[in-house]
């Protein structure tokens, strides 16, 4: 069933990449995902790479990440059980450092350096607001739409002040802009520096090479991407796993658990900060 008044193969789209935002956005899945390099593991040994989830939390996380296709399981006796990612989980990690790439171009600056897995985290927060894909794919194809006109798109079976809420959020989060009330609605820089992460989650989420993102109608980027600076933590603990390399980086971070937990505030980006607002 169509979800905007956009033609069907870019409903369908903002579909397919909302979806796949859904996998990977609910707490802690990205930090499972990463746990889960190399062999299959058995529950005991993913469970100690991610030793700070409490008693009962991992269990209904690896099966949603299995229902959702990222995650096999695999059960040869009742007591032997073991997960590891699929093929479709594999091809998902290289998307990650593209969306750290974007975070540490984008969003405010923090105070301290600030672990990869928490820009993550954060930058997955802002893109699953709701309506906020499809806002987004509007005011990139058609540059600046006004309040009504961008309703009767993307909520066409809802009252188009409706879509007041969810356009506030993202002129907060720093990813639209607006000159005041009644004035058209337009992608800030962050914004429109998402095309990378967009049209890379659409190119896996339609079952292509994460290379044909560059030609994605809306997002396409074929411009070379920058190198981001290596990727650091500020207190050190063991890494439950490596970021998939994207790109050479001259080291990888080192993940501890005392800073592992997201923060309740997620970032916003920079566009919608004062000069020298904190990031968290």
């Amino acid at each position: 069933m169509a979800i905007t008044a956009l033609p069907p193969d870019i409903d369908a789209d903002i579909t397919r990449v909302t979806e796949a935002l859904a996998m990977i956005t609910p707490r802690w899945n990205v930090r499972i995902l990463l746990a889960l390099s190399g062999p299959p593991q058995r529950y005991s040994e993913v469970a100690a790479k991610v030793s700070w989830l409490q008693s009962g939390q991992l269990h209904p996380k690896l099966t949603s990440l299995c229902d959702a296709g990222l995650v096999e399981r695999t059960e040869f006796t009742a007591r032997h059980v073991t997960y590891g990612r699929t093929e479709r989980g594999e091809a998902l990690l290289p998307v990650l450092p593209t969306i750290v790439t974007w975070a540490e171009e984008h969003l405010e600056t923090a105070d301290r350096p600030v672990p990869a897995i928490e820009q993550i985290e954060d930058s997955l927060t802002l893109l699953t607001r709701r309506h906020a894909a499809s806002i987004l794919w509007v005011l990139k194809s058609r540059q600046e739409v006004g309040a009504m006109a961008l309703a009767r798109i993307v909520m066409p079976s809802s009252d188009w002040t409706n879509v007041y809420p969810p356009l506030r959020q993202l002129v907060t989060d720093g990813l639209v802009d607006t000159e005041g009330n009644g004035q058209p609605y337009r992608l800030s820089a962050a914004g429109d520096g998402l095309g990378p992460v967009l049209s890379a989650l659409s190119a896996w989420s339609a079952g292509q090479p994460l290379s044909q993102g560059a030609h994605h109608p809306v997002w396409g980027h074929a411009q070379a991407q920058p190198v981001s600076s290596p990727w650091v933590s500020s207190q050190p603990r063991p890494a439950p796993a490596a970021l998939p390399q994207a790109r050479t980086l001259e080291s990888s971070p080192a993940w501890h658990n005392r800073d592992l937990f997201s923060h309740a505030t997620p970032a916003r980006a920079k566009a919608a900060v004062p000069a020298g607002g904190p990031r968290r």
